[in-house]
């Protein structure tokens, strides 16, 4: 489900989907989708709405805002900010 690859967006991704609140995401051509994330790897995610999911590329994203603040510090690896 999650990529050995990216730290960031495997803690972002798997702290919204656990939270269960609905986000945003901005594409890159500007195009706006709401819903709730249903799963994500590394290379796509699951968005759903009204019963309906969309499968969105990562590399389509341009910005994920949730609708409510997330607690990042406590799932973002210790090593994080050392690279």
């Amino acid at each position: 489900m999650t990529s050995k690859n990216n730290p960031v967006h495997d803690a972002f991704f798997a702290e919204v989907l656990n939270s269960r609140e609905e986000v945003t995401i901005f594409l890159v051509n500007g195009v706006k989708l709401q819903g709730y994330l249903s799963w994500f790897d590394k290379e796509s995610l699951m968005l759903t709405r009204d019963g309906i999911t969309q499968l969105v590329y990562v590399h389509a994203i341009s910005t994920v805002m949730p609708t409510v603040p997330l607690d990042l510090p406590s799932v973002l690896p210790e090593n994080i900010g050392n690279k």
